[in-house]
């Protein structure tokens, strides 16, 4: 089946904005609940900062795999870098669910930076396909970077 660029486009940016709109709808008890309650470092945003943010992220990501996608699934590279994308929402999604879902913030850093090298690993491989792809992830690598300190201080200010 052969789906015309619109279609792909569609698809492409739908599927990580589901993902991402998944896990914050199951996790909004504890947002309100436990995070609220957590010790948080002073570079903390307010809560309204992350919907957006994290919007615009998985729209970019979406366009992103989108300019891999469109180059064809025979094209060298194209299929790598999408499992890679694929595996990174997986990623992306589950440290949710360990620092929300069970309350680990200790669990969910170390599975942050997993996806850190998840993300590089799909900016170096959407480089091959397209610049502006690997361009596109630049933001969400470094809002990760940043919820990675996040996480790790909320951690640490939970032990302590």
């Amino acid at each position: 089946m052969k789906l015309n660029n619109p279609v792909k486009l569609i698809i492409s940016v739908v599927i990580p904005l589901l993902v991402g709109g998944s896990g914050s709808f199951l996790n909004m008890s504890s947002i309100a609940n436990w995070y609220s309650n957590l010790a948080k470092p002073a570079l903390n945003p307010p809560n309204w900062v992350f919907g957006p943010v994290w919007t615009i992220l998985y729209i970019l990501m979406g366009i992103s795999a989108f300019l891999v996608w469109r180059n064809g699934l025979d094209k060298k590279g194209v299929k790598s870098a999408l499992g890679i994308f694929i595996f990174q929402l997986f990623l992306n999604s589950f440290w949710s669910l360990l620092f929300f879902g069970i309350h680990s913030p200790s669990v969910a850093f170390t599975e942050i930076i997993s996806l850190w090298f998840a993300i590089m690993a799909l900016i170096l491989a959407s480089y091959q396909i397209s610049k502006l792809a690997a361009y596109l992830l630049i933001p969400y690598i470094l809002w990760v970077s940043f919820a990675s300190y996040l996480n790790y201080a909320i951690w640490q200010l939970s032990i302590h």
